[in-house]
């Protein structure tokens, strides 16, 4: 709590140049002596605050004092800076608040050079909200209960005591303690509805290892495929796939030689090509395509 007041009292003392003891004492609800032994610490810390007498005097510090001088490099403050400002992504006031203060007390102008939106194109902020939601779980280590669909459509309730938010591979995934299953387990965000914080608290365990969830895991075969994507499709080539997959052919279009997961997802996720990509191997999956690819038309034709 001391520590509290003193980073406001600087603070205070940068924007406002010149304030009494009594103001202080008022402001944090304290006595006048407190704040004099507040004075004299930050004295001792080598910060160039002092009390003048008579009218208009009070307490001050030094002219063109910032904090700078006598604590933190320029990297350090920057690197400070920029850390705060990538958290904005979580839309907590406090770091706004935190961000704007540090600014101030390294004379610096807020830069804005980072900003992170967690929603789709076009969507609401329903999706930031549960970022929020998670976050404020993970760190007042309070569990949480969600309704889950795994890659079969399955739908279950879940209770975990969260640890970790994770970007991997285009998606969120949450880490954390699942307590039906009584073992670690990663969820996908996208998959995760009606997410509350219970009024239940944990401590950290010590993990064993993460596991994905068991439908999840057991379908993870990956196989090499290589497929080409016409010169349309060439948006999403360099977004999707690592630049030493690629070949660039002659007429303008990519063949890509990748590993795919091989399960129900591969075959949606070629059919998002479109017409822009052709499967060249294995032979398995482009009967496994033309198979599908049959049923949509049968469907159609009924």
């Amino acid at each position: 709590m001391q520590m509290n007041r003193l980073f406001e009292i600087v603070y205070i003392l940068l924007n406002k140049k010149t304030t009494t003891a009594k103001e202080l004492a008022e402001r944090f609800e304290v006595s006048v002596r407190t704040i004099y032994r507040d004075i004299d610490m930050l004295s001792s810390a080598g910060i160039p605050v002092y009390a003048s007498q008579g009218k208009g005097g009070g307490i001050s510090l030094l002219e063109d004092y910032v904090l700078n001088k006598s604590v933190l490099s320029e990297d350090e403050q920057n690197e400070i800076l920029f850390a705060l400002q990538s958290l904005t992504v979580t839309q907590n006031p406090e770091t706004d608040k935190v961000l704007s203060k540090l600014s101030s007390l390294f004379n610096k102008s807020k830069t804005n050079w980072i900003e992170v939106d967690l929603s789709p194109w076009g969507s609401d902020k329903n999706k930031t909200c549960e970022f929020t939601i998670l976050k404020n779980a993970i760190l007042n280590h309070q569990i949480i209960e969600f309704t889950y669909f795994n890659t079969s459509g399955e739908k279950s309730s879940r209770k975990v005591e969260p640890i970790k938010l994770i970007f991997k591979v285009h998606a969120w995934y949450l880490q954390g303690f699942c307590l039906a299953k009584n073992e670690y387990r990663t969820f996908k965000i996208s998959r995760m509805s009606n997410i509350e914080i219970t009024q239940e608290f944990f401590t950290d365990r010590m993990p064993e290892g993460l596991l994905v969830d068991e439908n999840e895991q057991n379908s993870q075969k990956w196989i090499n495929v290589q497929v080409k994507i016409s010169p349309q499709g060439a948006y999403r080539v360099f977004d999707e796939f690592d630049v030493n997959e690629i070949t660039r052919n002659q007429d303008g279009s990519f063949t890509v030689a990748t590993s795919l997961p091989e399960n129900e997802w591969l075959f949606h996720y070629i059919l998002s090509f479109g017409t822009d990509i052709e499967v060249l191997s294995p032979q398995n999956i482009r009967e496994m395509i033309q198979g599908k690819l049959d049923e949509i038309i049968w469907k159609y034709k009924k």
